[in-house]
Order: C-alpha cells, then structure tokens, then sequence
C-alpha cells in the first residue's frame, strides 16, 4: 500500500518517468531529475543540422558537393552548435585554439588543420555523431506521434467507414484495445528516447567540440610554469636591484659616516671627554650599521654569486660558517642566475639551521652536477631530530626548492647524523 502511494505520488509529479513529466507539463520538476524541458528542446533544436543528409536522400542529389559544402562550412556550423548548446542548454562550450599561429600562410594553416586532433573531432560530430543522435530525435518525436494518434483511436476510429479495421465496435473492439496500450508504451518511450538523446548529445558535445581536456591541461601547466618561472626571474631581478641600491647608496653614505667620524676621533683632542666618547659611541655605532648593512646585502643576493659563480659563492659561505664545513663542488658549467640563488639561500639557511640547532662539530657540503639537475647535500654530525612539522625553516627550505621544480629530502634520525638532500633543475 505505501508503494502504490509512492507511486501515485511520483505519477502526479510526473517524477515516475521521463515521458510523463513531458506529457504533465507542470511547473514542478522534482530536484533528482531537472531539466526535462530543457533536454527536450536542446534534441528537438538539433534537427535543422540533417537537412543536408535530407538532400543527400533525395533522388538526384549528388552527395559529395554537399559533403564538400559541410566541410567548408564546418566553422560556422561549430559556432551554430555552440550558440545551440549555450542558449537552450546552458553549456558553454570552450572554443578551442586556432591550430596554427596567426599570420601564418595558407599552406602552414592547412598542414596544421590536417594534424589538428581538436578539428576531426569536431567533424566526427558533424558528420557522425550529431547526425546519428538527431535522427534518434526524429525517431523519438515521431513515436510520440504515433503514440498520440494510436492512443486516441476510440475518439476518432468512428469517422472511419464501416469495416474499416480500426473501427470501433463490433469485432474490432480488441484490436483498438491493442492499438490503444501501444501507443501509450509509444508515448512513454518517445519522450524518453528524446530526452536521453539530448543528454547523449550534451556529453557527446562537450567531448568532441569542445578543446581536447588533456591538451588544454597540458598548455595550462606549461603557461603556469612560465608564469612561475617569469615571478622567480622577478623576485631575484628585484633581490638584485635593492642589494645594488644598498651597496651603492646607504652603505657608501655609512662607510663616510664612519670615515668622517674616525677622523674626528682621531685628529680632535681638545674635545670635552663628555663629546668625545659621543663621538667614539657614533663611530663605533656606524661600523657595526655598516656590518649589519653588509650581511643584509650578502643575504639579499652576494656580489660574488653574480661574478664568480656558485662555487665560489658557497666557499664563502663555508668559510664565514660558525663551524668547520668541508665543501666539495663539482660542476662543469655555470646554471641559470635564478637557480644559482636559490642553491646559494637553501645552502645558506641550511648550515644557519645546523649551526643554530644541530650541535654539531662539523658539517660536509658537496655539490654536484648530475645531467640537467645540481644535486646539494648537506650532512652533519649533530644531535639529528630535525623535524620540519615542528618549525618552519626546513618548511621554508623545501618551498624554496619547489619554486623551481626541486626537491628536498632530509633524512635525520633521533641522534643524527643529519642529511639533507636538494635537487634542482639546472635552467628554469
């Protein structure tokens, strides 16, 4: 009893079957199948593109020139599909790229559009699949026909003449029942069949016309990765030019500062003490800005790193390391500037992260070039622990090595030793 309920109720929404909330007309769609309408109208839109396959079908047509004619026209009739599909089915089609680069002649245009995946696709659906799926419309549309007519044949079977076959009463009552229950299944299965072609023909569109999905995914990663690489070269532009404001501007005003006060240091000796040691607090105040101004220069981007190259970069940072760093480098050529610095600030952060943390007495660094990757290793023989979930230096050190698709791996044990691995491609 609760079934048929169900289904009375269902029935009444016309949620039972496609064809019933066709046949209802009711404002009210149920929220699991939305759409109908629009599904119906999309199919029933589609049937003015086999008017050239209604041509062909005609006695005396030829078929090539008209197939000749699709071709050519092929353009405007994925733009009519589109403005189909985009009006009566809400889908906006992507428009896929133009297979050749503008300004290119007509015989580059024509090689590419031979070897454009994205344009037999878009023929498959104008003379294959779009073709197939309105004539399925058709076949749907008509059953509904059929169904209408057959259904009704006690309302109109008494216009017939005596002894017709379909006429109502006397021996014909069971075949006008027959007719009757077949076209109600005709009109339950005509909707449906409209329906599920607008459906095929929606996903079969979005396949075909539109852009090839793994293609544009493709360019996208490639744009995103010259995007990427285009903010890195920036970044490192922009390191470059405040180091070069610094070191030729505010660090040239502290070293004269510092001249000029040293000066008076030395040469005023009749200064009140009182003024004196003002002077000596601004000098030596002066020399520890120059300092402090030096390393933010050297941390910003090292002069060195630009004119000497990495290895030489890296022997200064072993050399000012607060512990013993035994460095090997073996490289055969210079990288790009914009990987260069990043090896020189993970190298530089790395032995800071050791020497502060670590405990360790020494530290090994070797560099190396292994085809198109500079591979760094960096090893101590500290307390080990290092944890990157517990501080965000090695977080920060892994970030750098992703800006430009490198890796770190650090291997550190409860007791050490430590070991951190990075790898970087040799040019962006």
């Amino acid at each position: 009893m609760i079934k048929t309920g169900r289904l009375r109720e269902r029935l009444r929404r016309g949620a039972a079957h496609p064809g019933l909330a066709w046949l209802t007309g009711g404002e009210e769609q149920p929220p699991a199948r939305p759409g109908r309408r629009r599904e119906l109208r999309l199919a029933a839109a589609g049937l003015p593109f086999l008017l050239p396959y209604y041509l062909i079908a005609q006695e005396g047509t030829p078929a090539l020139p008209v197939l000749a004619g699709m071709l050519l026209l092929s353009g405007r009739l994925t733009q009519a599909q589109h403005s189909r599909f985009r009006a009566l089915g809400d889908l906006a089609i992507p428009q896929p790229s133009p297979p050749a680069p503008p300004g290119a002649g007509w015989s580059e245009r024509l090689r590419a559009a031979v070897a454009d995946e994205a344009a037999w696709r878009r023929l498959g659906y104008h003379f294959l699949a779009g073709p197939l799926l309105a004539l399925l419309t058709v076949l749907g549309l008509l059953a509904c026909g059929v169904g209408a007519v057959a259904a009704t044949v006690f309302a109109w079977s008494w216009l017939l003449p005596e002894g017709a076959p379909a006429h109502s009463g006397g021996r014909w009552w069971s075949l006008d029942l027959l007719v009757t229950a077949l076209g109600m299944v005709l009109l339950l299965v005509g909707p449906w069949l409209v329906v599920r072609s607008g459906r095929i023909d929606r996903r079969a569109a979005r396949g075909l016309l539109g852009p090839n999905r793994a293609r544009e995914l493709e360019r996208r990663v490639e744009d995103l990765a010259s995007s990427r690489a285009d903010v890195v070269d920036a970044a490192d532009a922009e390191r470059r030019r405040i180091e070069r404001d610094l070191h030729d501007g505010a660090q040239q005003r502290l070293v004269s500062l510092a001249m000029n006060l040293g000066l008076a240091r030395k040469t005023l000796k009749d200064v009140p003490p009182e003024a004196m040691q003002v002077i000596v607090d601004a000098h030596e105040e002066a020399q520890a800005a120059i300092a402090e101004l030096r390393d933010l220069v050297r941390g910003l981007h090292p002069v060195v790193l630009e004119d000497r190259g990495l290895d030489a970069a890296l022997s200064g940072i072993a050399a000012r390391a607060p512990l013993p760093v035994r460095l090997r480098v073996s490289l055969s050529r210079r990288m790009s500037p914009t990987i260069e610095a990043v090896a020189y600030f993970v190298v530089s952060e790395a032995l800071a992260n050791v020497a502060k943390h670590a405990r360790a007495s020494r530290a090994d660094l070797t560099v190396s070039q292994l085809g198109d990757r500079l591979r760094i290793v960096i090893s101590d023989d500290g307390i080990g622990g290092a944890d990157p979930s517990r501080g965000t230096g090695l977080v920060g050190l892994r970030q750098r090595a992703a800006s430009v698709d490198g890796s770190l791996v650090i291997s550190s044990p409860v007791g050490g030793p430590t070991t951190i691995t990075v790898e970087l491609p040799c040019e962006l």
